[in-house]
């Protein structure tokens, strides 16, 4: 168990330099694999999720080689995936299994996949069951769990017309990596206002798909091209840094090539109207629309996070509670069940933190309500092994009453999950200057 330190900052200026960004990283390496073709891919995360799609892929025979800032992806166009002789370790990465799970759901390939002690706790039949539809051969532990045990359909894949219940990048893409294989056109509908990336990507790789707001419809068979993907920096992995300086006085941070993408600047958004000073400048459109954003300590008030802000900023809902301790007023958020099933139950763990350091905080079936400003106190917290949670401690630690120690976190290597950097970039930030 490794613990990390974190005191009050008394400064927080800089330009810190982002991870590549996940969600786009898994996706460049899974088409780059399908398509014909070798696939470059520039700035993409190093980090244990993405090695966990990199380590399956190799395993499925797929030749990747590194070098320096690029990753190069021999892709199997019209061949196959070779059979994996081991099961298939998705680490802790629910991106790997699930889209996965779509991408090989029509290749005839026998396969089985599993995870660590996390991701085998998550729940797949949402996954699954679209699938099964479509002809997928698929078998689930207890029903709705990894192992995953994946085989060669019994003929080709078959179009759906499907309504999703719930707003999942992971669950979308994963039907349209499946929807590649498959005869007839896939639409899907419903709860399709997740992340993007997927929808961005694949007329990047050649293959063109409708999209509008109410359906995507994807024509089967089309051939993936290989190409070039230059990765943006994560706006998830940058929400850290927006947020400690808010709060911190005097503070201003400039963060660039960040993606800006639309799906993904919820948190962003969040701060805006809470009455952060942040400011934006588009510096890139397509595939996808980057740039830099600048932002300063200011006066901040609590908001109302309504479900359908949901999508666009789940991942930053934890660090939102933190923000929320410092803000005037109440800020109440709704609609974030699936919080529940991340990493962790990440409403039960950053509320519990929270309370450690002398927050109070209601916690509900979907969401989160507290009432700001609060003092917060340093504490002996726990991540559960959970990388947002340990980051958005991080940032609590800096505003917190450390006068009789600071803030230590346990086991506060999980966030090398997604952030290798995050904490001698932490170190650089509140020494003033650039990582």
């Amino acid at each position: 168990m490794t613990t990390q330190s974190v005191a009050r900052a008394r400064a927080l200026r800089g330009k810190p330099r982002l991870p590549g960004d996940k969600s786009i990283s898994h996706r460049s390496l899974i088409l780059g694999a399908l398509a014909h073709g070798t696939t470059e891919i520039i700035d993409a995360l190093d980090a244990g999720d993405t090695r966990s799609t990199e380590r399956c892929l190799l395993a499925l025979g797929v030749k990747i080689r590194k070098s320096g800032n690029k990753i190069l992806v021999e892709g199997i166009g019209s061949g196959r995936f070779a059979p994996p002789a081991d099961i298939l370790d998705c680490g802790n990465s629910g991106t790997t299994l699930r889209l996965l799970m779509g991408a090989l759901a029509g290749r005839s390939v026998h396969a089985r996949l599993t995870g660590d002690a996390s991701l085998v706790k998550r729940p797949m039949r949402r996954i699954a069951e679209p699938l099964r539809m479509m002809g997928a051969d698929i078998e689930l532990t207890r029903q709705d769990f990894a192992p995953i045990t994946i085989r060669p359909a019994a003929g080709r894949l078959q179009a759906i017309d499907y309504e999703l219940k719930i707003a999942s990048a992971q669950l979308k893409s994963a039907l349209l990596l499946a929807a590649l294989s498959a005869d007839g056109t896939t639409s899907l509908r419903g709860e399709i206002l997740s992340r993007d990336h997927t929808e961005r990507l694949l007329p990047h790789f050649g293959v063109p798909l409708q999209v509008s707001p109410t359906q995507i419809r994807l024509l089967g068979g089309q051939k993936l091209e290989a190409t070039r993907v230059r990765v943006p920096g994560d706006p998830s992995a940058a929400a850290f840094w927006m947020a400690g300086a808010c709060m911190i006085p005097d503070a201003f941070v400039e963060i660039e090539n960040v993606s800006l993408n639309p799906t993904r600047v919820g948190f962003l958004t969040a701060l805006k109207r809470m009455g952060a000073m942040i400011s934006t400048e588009l510096t890139e459109e397509a595939p996808e629309p980057i740039g830099k954003v600048t932002v300063e300590s200011g006066e901040l008030r609590g908001i109302h996070v309504a479900k359908s802000d949901i999508p666009g900023l789940i991942d930053e809902l934890p660090l939102l509670a933190v923000v929320a301790t410092q803000a005037q007023g109440v800020t109440h958020v709704e609609g974030a069940e699936e919080l529940r099933v991340k990493e962790s139950d990440r409403l039960e763990a950053i509320a519990t933190c929270l309370r450690a350091m002398g927050a109070e905080i209601e916690v509900k079936k979907d969401g989160f309500r507290i009432f700001g400003p609060q003092t917060l106190k340093a504490a002996r917290v726990e991540s559960f092994q959970d990388h947002r949670i340990a980051m958005a401690l991080s940032i609590a630690g800096l505003v917190a009453d450390d006068s009789e120690g600071p803030t230590i976190i346990e086991n506060s290597e999980c966030v090398s999950i997604s952030y290798p950097d995050f904490y001698p970039t932490l170190q650089t930030l509140t020494q003033g200057g650039s990582s």
